[in-house]
Parts: structure tokens; sequence; C-alpha cells
């Protein structure tokens, strides 16, 4: 069990959470909520002990399970030693159990103190340790060849998926991730789900991934109105819950005002009068009647529509025999597809099989995209008639340039349009007032996506091109790009791990697997069940 006792937590003049009492019990599975800057990510470092709150308390139990944000901290272990030292006690217990080893002779002391160590090694299952930690990794797609690498040899993906591993480890008895599903992809992530499922601690997880956290948890932590607030169910659950709560607080809230003003009308009219006792009663009446204070939510909804300047022609694009490869391992091989006007296409497949290679070489020399001939090496690709891209990249280093503010970067992608519109623009994406002019180099992720969101607003081209790009955005973004792509009547290519946007945007799919590429006419839901009827 981990509880929390009266603590409040501000910088300068924001509260983030003020007097907050709440407990998180073992066996249910809390999923803490909020949009960006609402202190989630604050609540869980004082949740492990790497913030002390202002004021109040955290109590934890001793064995806890963190998912480390430091890629970098672990580069001189192996990758499977790194697992082990989610489980502090046996790690320590055993490098000192080594030490003892690997002296020639023991003394007396020593001799006992190596029989403590084996007591401790069988009570944490130490044995069994390497063999437990290959499993976890095997079922985060980290195959056996990498066990034995140091940390330092990994890609930034893989780096968090063994992190993951690590808070997982030695059956802790409370389980705090923050984003635990960055970077993995969808069959990792329901890996994650099934796993998490039957974990019998307490867990507390932050992701925006709206599907994850209705699949897992038994609760919702919301962080709001400078509180936290715990509801039953998974994420859907509690949003309609608060919308009820707050409807329900405003519909008395209408009713007594009503009823004040009647009494303060009564007041007006005889408090000069002969009806004393009558008046002072109706007095006392509107002190016990005042209004709930509904304090404002933080929570803040970008508004995203993606227009167009005009259609593409009925045939999209059309390519036949890409390939492309690095090195021997050919990624895209022969590849050939027509996609007409108004098909939205999800691409699939675990991390690394080539979704975001494809993409790059159908876009290689693409209208209005910078020429990339190395992105291809060979096939036809043909874009339609009046095709104009909006290209969302994986890797938005470099897109943004620097020294300059986020409206004055936006404004060059149409000087014509009045510095009013521009931050009018900025606005609806939630860069308000005097934020339209933060210098782009203190861009934070999420900032950085919606920006470009902005840019792709402005051009209003009839072709979306999306590479992950939920990756740095809250909840109440997520959502809003969602219907923005259910809405947008052009053609989108959309790679993401995020399954609602999947089921809900999709109508075709493209499936990377064994080396190849099933092209499947139909929605991802439908694909679902048609992959799980295969043998």
């Amino acid at each position: 069990m981990i509880s929390v006792a009266n603590v409040s937590m501000r910088y300068g003049s924001k509260v983030l959470f003020d007097d907050v009492t709440t407990t998180f019990s073992p066996g249910r599975r809390y999923g803490l909520s909020g949009p960006n800057g609402s202190g989630k990510s604050t609540f869980m470092k004082l949740l492990t002990g790497e913030l002390t709150p202002q004021k109040g308390s955290v109590t934890r139990p001793r064995k806890l399970g963190v998912l480390s944000q430091d890629q970098f901290a672990f580069d001189a272990f192996r990758v499977i030693d790194t697992v082990i030292m989610g489980n502090k006690r046996l790690w320590d217990t055993l490098q000192e159990r080594e030490a003892l080893y690997n002296k020639a002779a023991l003394t007396d002391a020593e001799g006992m103190r190596l029989g403590e160590l084996e007591g401790i090694v069988g009570e944490e299952d130490g044995y069994s340790a390497e063999s437990d930690a290959a499993v976890l990794l095997q079922g985060l797609d980290i195959p056996d060849e990498i066990h034995e690498r140091t940390m330092a040899e990994l890609q930034g993906g893989q780096k968090v998926r063994v992190l993951l591993a690590q808070a997982l480890f030695g059956h802790p008895q409370a389980l705090l991730l923050d984003e635990p599903t960055n970077h993995l992809d969808l069959d990792s992530i329901h890996w994650l789900e099934t796993l998490l499922e039957r974990y019998d601690g307490t867990l507390i997880v932050i992701s925006h991934d709206r599907h994850f956290l209705n699949a897992v948890c038994t609760h919702i932590a919301d962080i709001d109105y400078e509180t936290i607030i715990t509801y039953n169910g998974g994420y859907d659950d509690m949003v309609l819950a608060k919308m009820q709560i707050r409807s329900r607080i405003e519909s008395e809230n209408a009713q007594r005002e009503k009823k004040i003003d009647q009494l303060n009308d009564f007041i007006a009219r005889f408090s000069a009068g002969t009806r004393a006792s009558q008046v002072a009663s109706r007095r006392k009446e509107v002190e016990r009647l005042q209004t709930t204070d509904l304090a404002r939510s933080n929570i803040q909804r970008p508004y995203i529509k993606f227009a167009m300047n005009r259609p593409s022609g009925r045939v999209a694009l059309e390519f036949e025999h890409v390939h492309k490869a690095y090195g021997p391992l050919q990624v895209v091989d022969d590849f050939s597809a027509v996609v007409t006007r108004g098909e939205k296409i999800v691409l699939v497949g675990r991390n690394g099989v080539g979704k975001t290679t494809l993409l790059r070489a159908l876009l290689a020399d693409g209208p209005g995209q910078p020429a990339s001939p190395g992105d291809i090496d060979n096939g036809m690709v043909r874009w339609g008639h009046e095709v104009s891209i909006g290209y969302f990249a994986q890797d938005q280093t470099g897109v943004i340039k620097k020294g300059m503010s986020a409206a004055d970067w936006l404004h060059q992608f149409d000087p014509d349009l009045s510095r009013q519109d521009i931050h009018g623009l900025l606005g609806q994406m939630l860069f308000r007032g005097e934020e339209g002019l933060k210098p782009t180099a203190a861009l934070s992720g999420g900032e950085t996506a919606r920006l470009l969101f902005c840019r792709i607003m402005l051009q209003k081209p009839n072709v979306l091109v999306f590479d992950e790009p939920t990756n740095h955005l809250d909840l109440e973004s997520i959502n809003a790009l969602n219907v923005a792509l259910q809405k947008f009547e052009g053609t989108v290519f959309l790679v993401t791990h995020d399954q609602d946007l999947l089921e809900e945007v999709g109508t075709r799919v493209w499936h990377f697997a064994n080396g190849q590429i099933e092209d499947f006419k139909g929605p991802f839901e439908e694909f679902e069940s048609v992959l799980a009827q295969r043998p």
C-alpha cells in the first residue's frame, strides 16, 4: 500500500495540488491522469521518493518497482544485470557474495556471512534470476543474443524496454510506471497489458494511451482542480463520472442561486418593515444555501481540424516494386499498391520492421517534399494529380528552426496571413497570449508536436503522412487528433501504436511481418479478427 497524507506542491504561484490525502491499495491498478503540466510526473516522483513534498508525507512499501527515466544510467552494465538490479536487495547480495567467492580464503565471520547471503539469494529467487529476467526481456521483444551486451550498445527504444523489465523484475510490492508504452510496439503493449492485469500489488501508471488505461486500470486518480480525486474504472469511466459530477454541481448551483434570488428579493422588500423575524430567517437560509464553489479545471483541449485547399485526383498514390535495403538487410522488398483518395491506411508491425522506411521511400520524391533519393533503392512511385502532402516525421530533430518565436516560425509558411490569424491558429493549439512568442529552442516535445500540427493546418494538404504523431501528446490532444483524422476528407498514412487511433481512423491496413507487407483492405478491428483466426 502507498499512502499520501496532506501533501502539497506548488511552483511559484502555480499550485499543482494542495493538501492531498489519498491511499493506493494492493490489488488495484491506478492510472494517474491529467493534462501536460498538471503535475503527474511530479506526483510520481513524490511517490518514488525522488522528490520530497513541500508539505505532508508519503508512506511506501520496502520493495518498489520504478521505471527509470535515465536511459544512460546503466550503460556500463550487461542488459541481463540491468534487469536484475530492479531487485536492489538481491543485486547488492549477489555483488557481496561474488566478492567473498573471489577471495582466496575466508575468515570464520566471512564464512558465516556467506551463508547468510545464500539465504537472502534463496528468499529473493536469486537462483532463477537470470532466467526470470530473460523471460521479461523476451516478452518485451529483446532477443536472447542481446542479453549479454552492455546497455551502451542498445538503441533508445531498446533501452526503454530493458528499463521497463527492470521495474517489473523481482515481484515488487508496488509498481510505479511513467509512460511505460513509449517506444513499445503494439505486440509489446498487449504483452504488458496482460502482465499488469495479473499483477497483484499496487500499480500506479501514467500513460497517454487511452486504450491501455481502459484495458489495465481498475481506478483513475485524476489530478485536477488543485487536488487528486480517485474514480472507479478505466479512463473513459472517469471522464463520464467527472462530467456527471460537474453537471450535477452546476445544476444544484443553478437551483440554489434561483432560491437565493427569491430570498434576497423578500429581504429587500420587507427588511424595513414589521416582518423582522421572517427577514432574519431568510438571511440565515441564504447563508445556508451558498453555492458550491466550482474550481477551474486545468484541462485544456486543443482544436484540430485538417481542411484541404483542394482534393487530389481519384488515385492519390500508385507505386510498384518498391525496394529499400540497408546493406544486406532488405527492409522493403518488392511492395506495390494503389491508394485511392480518402483511404486511411494504418501501418502496423513490430518496431524496426520497416514502417518508417516505407513512408520515407514513398516520400523520396513526393510533391512539396525535399528530394531524398537515398530513401528508395528501386521501384516506381507516382503521386496523384493535385496531391499536396502534410508530413509529420517521427524524428523531429531540426524540423523547427531555432532562433525565432513560435509565431514567426509559423508565419513564414503563409506570409500573407495576418498576425491576428497566426495567433488565432496558435491559440487553437493552446499557445495562448504570450505563449505564441515562446522561442522555438525552448519548446517542449508536446509543444513541438502542436506547432507542427499548426503548420499542417495552415498548409491545408490533401494527403497526411503521420509517423508516430502521438509520442509527446497528452490524452486531450490525442483525442482531438483522433477526431480530426476521422473527419479529414483526404488520404491518410498513419504509423501509431495507439490502438484507439488504429481502430477508429484506419480503413485499410499494411501489416509488416516476417519480411513481408500484407495489404488488408478493411478496418483494423476486422484485420485483428482475421489475424486471430490464423493458425
